[in-house]
């Protein structure tokens, strides 16, 4: 057969197969390559992991909070995270527990749930590269667009997130997928099918059930359906009703926590969000830190360096602001406006962690979900830099493919730095939570009741019922765990008073993350980590809780004897919030608990320290001197005036003090039913303040000095 004949009839064979070979077959084609790229590295990120720990472990004590989800959705329980508890709004993904709950179903219990999480992973992994690379290619071209999807396959902050148990990689795959049918949708809005106009609404919906960060691709796809319907009428109308579909998806937590909990804000967003935290809430203080994140974003994290620095090459800004500021470049320069404005948006994306609390926390796992569109920037930029070359010589398409190249070359450098940092952070977690978990599953009673500051290994592995003094996954206690330990300890009091009951039995704690030691009773079983740097700290700790100090300190040392008119609790937020107690410019390090004596004469109260001033109203008797007793604590010692009503009433010299109470009389003509009494320091000094009483009657003289000196007090114990 002559040879060209042999050719031509090997080519219509092979057209042929590819004719017969199925749709769906074809699909499938792009993910297998992708997962035959990724597969080496997951299989040896799940090798060191194991050979690490000895068996499957995630490197986040927050995995095992999705687990204990999907455990309890296994066993028929709607986000209720121990047993015996009603809902909570402490799971910050529905779709996550409810994607694992099958798998606890079929039998995957204990750590091999982190099977079914990292098989999960894997494959939005993939699917996210394959995205990536559709999204680029219209703005980049193929040569580039595989960097792109490259860059996806190499980044140690998606292999680690991978392996992590979390929902990271499950929520960027559905930003990168809704960005790029939101694309395409801008770029030839006649050919869009009714299935990517049902996958736009449904991917909208379900968006920020992934994750809340999820309510930008809501958005996306709400936009591209009202922006570009289909050629007829009755289907332009069609798009633009089902663009509403979208704008529901960021309200269905919100309306399902206040249905259930009476609160619209989870528990997530009131312990993580710097909005509406009572420090860093209001518009000044929250402009100051969100300027100082967003100044750590692009001066060290895209850098490289200290939290970065083991997924990102070192000297990388000024890479990473070419690759932000091509986007839009290639937009305009290939037609695509659309489209790099969409990749634009994801990418700036990031930035929305910099309104978080917990800004660095996790491997900075709240800021990867948008990293792809910054793979699709570099590859833009290489694009760019290839049409640049492309001028001067034949070489441009070349050089757009090795710059590409490159970028996925710079990232795998990191990934055995990365892979080592996963294996050993999971082992750490393995030889902390998880060992307490399993020594209380083994040493603690049924009954019993755990407080914990990292709610996920100890719950999960025990079975036992716990307290999230956090507040993520035990409902009402997110805001004392934001206001600060000082707080949590007047919270516990007040619980107290009404059941003990409802107080933990035991604590399993990180004890200077607790900050309550008065509640620390006797110390049962510790485990001690110390070449990690994803725990919490070195030493985590059992406990049995010890509730006998809770409201020894109700009243002075020596209480007036006369009528008690009123009383504020320093740190009680209900206190404060009924008395009009001004916060000022305090942080949550400033509310601690105070303590004085030992053994049986143990005595504890929450406190407010290093105020400049403290102000607040007190109920006194109209027309009658009324006697105000103070407790107080200094650092350094401080001068304090005392004002009612706007009047220096007396002067206090508070020396060095943990605890000290001084007595001071307000005359009958400031007092009333709303008085205010105002505590303010000489000299840039500092005091603390833990309780306020008033009493009928003047027990000491009038006078600038003499309204200031302390009570008797008894002798120490």
């Amino acid at each position: 057969m002559p040879k060209g004949r042999g050719s031509c009839h090997s080519f219509a064979r092979v057209m042929s197969l590819r004719e017969r070979t199925p749709t769906w077959a074809k699909r499938l084609v792009p993910y297998a390559a992708a997962s035959l790229v990724a597969a080496p590295v997951a299989l040896r990120a799940v090798r060191e992991i194991v050979a690490k720990s000895a068996h499957a472990a995630v490197p986040l004590d927050d995995a095992y909070i999705h687990f204990q989800y999907a455990r309890r959705l296994a066993e028929g329980h709607f986000f209720s995270y121990s047993p015996g508890d009603g809902y909570t709004s402490g799971a910050t993904s529905l779709v996550w527990p409810a994607l694992l709950a099958p798998f606890w179903a079929l039998g995957a219990r204990d750590v091999s749930l982190a099977w079914g999480a990292w098989a999960l992973c894997f494959a939005a992994w993939v699917a996210l590269a394959v995205e990536t690379y559709r999204l680029a290619r219209p703005l980049t071209g193929r040569g580039a667009a595989l960097g792109a999807a490259a860059m996806v396959l190499t980044f140690g902050g998606y292999v680690w997130c991978a392996f992590s148990g979390m929902e990271v990689l499950p929520l960027a795959w559905v930003l990168a997928r809704t960005a790029r049918l939101a694309a395409d949708a801008g770029d030839e809005p006649d050919a869009r099918t009714r299935s990517t106009t049902a996958q736009l609404a449904l991917l909208g919906l379900v968006a920020p059930l992934v994750r809340p960060e999820g309510a930008m691709a809501s958005a996306l796809a709400a936009a591209a359906l009202a922006l570009f319907p289909a050629a007829s009428a009755a289907s332009r109308r069609r798009a633009r009703l089902l663009a509403l579909v979208p704008l529901l998806g960021p309200a269905l937590l919100p309306a399902l926590n206040l249905a259930l909990t009476g609160h619209a804000a989870s528990a997530t967003t009131t312990v993580k969000w710097l909005v509406g935290n009572p420090y860093y809430g209001s518009w000044p203080s929250l402009v100051a830190t969100v300027r100082a994140n967003l100044a750590t974003f692009f001066d060290t994290l895209l850098d490289g360096r200290e939290w970065s620095a083991v997924f990102v090459p070192t000297g990388a800004r000024p890479f990473a602001v070419a690759a932000l500021l091509a986007i839009p470049l290639a937009g305009w320069s290939r037609g695509k406006r659309w489209r790099a404005g969409v990749v634009l948006i994801v990418a700036l994306g990031m930035l929305v962690p910099c309104t978080y609390l917990s800004f660095l926390w996790n491997r900075l796992r709240y800021l990867w979900p948008f990293a792809f569109a910054w793979t699709i920037g570099f590859a833009c930029a290489a694009r760019l830099l290839g049409d640049l070359v492309a001028l001067f010589s034949r070489e441009g398409e070349k050089v757009a493919w090795l710059a590409a190249g490159f970028g996925a070359g710079a990232l795998a450098t990191h990934l055995s730095w990365t892979i080592d940092d996963l294996a050993g952070s999971a082992s750490g977690i393995d030889r902390q939570q998880v060992a307490l978990g399993r020594w209380a599953a083994a040493h603690l009673p049924a009954d019993a009741r755990i407080g914990v500051n990292d709610t996920g290994a100890v719950a999960y592995f025990s079975g036992r019922r716990t307290f999230d003094v956090v507040g993520l996954t035990t409902p009402g206690e997110a805001r004392y765990w934001v206001a600060g330990a000082g707080a949590r300890y007047e919270h516990y009091e007040r619980l107290g008073r009404a059941s003990r009951a409802s107080l933990p039995t035991h604590f399993i704690v990180y004890p200077e993350w607790m900050a309550c030691e008065p509640v620390l009773g006797e110390e049962l079983h510790s485990e001690t980590v110390t070449d990690q740097t994803i725990l919490g700290g070195q030493t985590m700790t059992a406990y049995e809780a010890s509730w006998r100090v809770l409201g020894a300190a109700d009243r002075p040392e020596e209480p007036p004897a006369s009528e008690p008119l009123d009383e504020l609790d320093v740190a009680d937020l209900e206190s404060e919030a009924a008395h009009a107690y001004v916060l000022g410019t305090a942080v949550e390090t400033d509310c601690v608990v105070l303590s004085t004596g030992e053994g049986e004469r143990l005595r504890a109260d929450g406190a407010r320290v290093r105020r400049a001033s403290d102000e607040a109203t007190l109920a006194l008797r109209p027309g009658a001197a009324a006697t105000v007793v103070v407790r107080l604590a200094s650092s350094a010692g401080a001068t304090v005036d005392v004002e009612a009503e706007g009047e220096r009433v007396a002067t206090l010299e508070v020396g060095e003090t943990d605890w000290d109470e001084r007595a001071i009389v307000v005359p009958a003509r400031l007092a009333s039913p709303h008085t205010r009494l105002r505590l303010v320091a000489r000299d840039e000094g500092r005091f603390g303040v833990a309780h306020y009483w008033a009493y009928a009657g003047g027990a000491t003289p009038l006078g600038d000095r003499a309204a200031g000196e302390r009570p008797a007090r008894p002798a120490a114990p």
